[in-house]
């Protein structure tokens, strides 16, 4: 709370203004530690993908699998599949059973916006199951060592 002091009265007087020089100081403090911090949350790190070091989910009796190779082809089990008929050939594979799971296979060198077209593909067709097959890491430490095929790795997208 200010006070002023007249010289030509004896009474004092109070004024109602508030001091935001403190309120300021805080605000430009906390601008400044957030100007600092925003950078250092976001994370530039390289990820290798394709092996995984997880315990392999069991196979079923009959999986159904769709590879995309390296040339962007698409193959339904062995026999290969077009893009245009890819919803006709799950539905003769699986009997029409669209909570059945489609095992999703990769060539390492397919683009990641490759993978997630094909999955959008299967669930326009309505197969909301999907799992990706990977191969298991052998090595601890993600060296040159051979890899050993993984049976499936199952994720669920969100619908």
């Amino acid at each position: 709370m200010a006070m002023r002091l007249s010289l030509e009265e004896d009474r004092v007087e109070e004024t109602h203004e508030i001091n935001v020089t403190p309120f300021i100081d805080v605000i430009l403090v906390l601008l400044i530690i957030f100007m600092v911090a925003a950078p250092l949350s976001t994370v530039d790190v390289k990820v290798d993908l394709p092996a995984s070091t997880a315990q392999p989910a069991p196979r079923p009796d009959k999986p159904v699998f769709v590879t995309v190779k390296a040339d962007l082809s698409l193959a339904l089990g062995d026999d290969p599949v077009s893009r245009e008929t890819l919803a006709a050939a799950l539905d003769a594979a699986t009997r029409n059973d669209k909570e059945q799971r489609i095992f999703v296979r990769a060539d390492r060198k397919v683009a990641y916006g490759d993978v997630m077209e094909m999955m959008n593909l299967l669930r326009a067709a309505g197969y909301l199951k999907i799992g990706l097959v990977g191969m298991e890491e052998t090595a601890p430490t993600g060296g040159a060592a051979p890899a050993k095929p993984l049976e499936t790795k199952p994720l669920e997208p969100k619908p």
